[in-house]
């Protein structure tokens, strides 16, 4: 039988499946704005220096003068440093219908290091193509990863390795895990719910929840209990991810993360750590879902270098278009504070661009 209507399981497929690509289109939004006005601030430099003085010392001064006003109208991230990077990638990459939308601002800063024009555009393309991190895109350039394709009579196995290598540093918990996650399809429009309502709504919307989630996520169990010479323990949600081998143990708060919220989840981890998890499991992940962030508590606790515990803001409603330009603000004044950073450590380190990689070594 055919042009027969959707059944309500495809439909809410092809919705949920629209919301989802709607919500990664936003983010992939700020992302190619940077990049774009990055490009577009290079060019305005180079055509502003070629109409002046060559010297080299004037051109020095003007970017000078120039960081000082950019920096005075608009704040941090447009110091001197950061104004040649700009002016770099524009003569890098004259052409800006040749850039990616999916790549970063960090991966074209680290893509204009490579002198040879062929290899930088072959690595953007395969960084493009094969979803590289950052991290992931180092390596490769590290390894000569181009160089040993056009030398390699055999090329499967170095594209296999190279595959498996980019595979293996982009799953980390911190490339699955979300900030903030948008929980508007649980319906919780009342102000006077709970933290049970909270975890009941999520287990009546399992499906759109684990969607939400992201990608390899399989329910566990809900109010899983531990076992202690001291009393039971009940973790609220357990999931199980099957990219990063590990689990995941969630715990809803409705108040501002506190420092007593990530003790009790870096105990549940330790706990899990030895009870539950399999000799062929990675480290047990813990997650507090809470209404509130609280940068205090995330720079002052263990959630600051912990690779095993994290805190994620949640929404129960989608927020306004106003809402959502404040958050695309801030999200922009985040990266540019942490490009700042990234400037000033090569600054306080000169040789970082000369240090040698010992390639077999870090195959290994």
């Amino acid at each position: 039988m055919t042009n027969k209507e959707p059944t309500a399981n495809h439909l809410f497929t092809a919705i949920a499946q629209v919301i989802q690509q709607a919500r990664q289109q936003v983010r992939q939004a700020i992302n190619q704005q940077m990049v774009l006005a990055y490009w577009e601030i290079g060019r305005l430099i180079v055509e502003q220096e070629q109409q002046g003085q060559q010297r080299a010392e004037y051109g020095k001064q003007q970017l000078k003068h120039l960081s000082e006003q950019l920096q005075s109208e608009f704040g941090k991230g447009f110091d001197v440093g950061n104004l040649r990077n700009m002016r770099q990638f524009y003569l890098t990459f004259p052409k800006h219908y040749t850039l990616c939308s999916v790549l970063s601002w960090s991966h074209y800063r680290t893509l204009m290091r490579i002198e040879n024009p062929a290899a930088r555009q072959w690595y953007a393309d395969e960084a493009a193509a094969q979803n590289w991190s950052v991290r992931a895109l180092e390596r490769q350039i590290g390894v000569f990863y181009y160089e040993r394709l056009l030398t390699s009579k055999e090329k499967a196995p170095v594209e296999q390795e190279a595959r498996k290598k980019a595979t293996e540093l982009l799953e980390s918990p911190r490339d699955y895990l979300r900030d903030p996650y948008i929980l508007d399809f649980l319906n919780l429009q009342d102000k006077t719910w709970q933290e049970s309502d909270l975890e009941q709504a999520i287990i009546s919307n399992l499906q759109q929840f684990l969607l939400e989630l992201g990608k390899g996520f399989a329910f566990v169990e809900r109010q899983q209990r531990i076992r202690t010479d001291d009393g039971d323990y009940f973790i609220d949600l357990v999931f199980y991810n099957f990219h990063l081998k590990c689990f995941l143990l969630i715990d809803l708060k409705m108040h501002k993360l506190t420092h007593q919220d990530v003790g009790q989840m870096d105990m549940y981890v330790r706990m899990y750590e030895e009870q539950k998890r399999r000799p062929d499991d990675n480290p047990t992940i813990g997650l507090i879902l809470c209404s509130e962030r609280n940068q205090t508590v995330a720079r002052y606790s263990v959630l600051n270098e912990s690779k095993q515990l994290f805190a994620s803001k949640y929404v129960t409603e989608l927020p306004s278009e106003e809402e959502l330009q404040k958050e695309l603000e801030r999200e922009r004044e985040k990266v540019l504070r942490i490009q700042e950073a990234q400037a000033q450590y090569k600054t306080d380190n000169p040789s970082w661009q000369t240090l040698n990689v010992d390639v077999e070594n870090y195959l290994k």
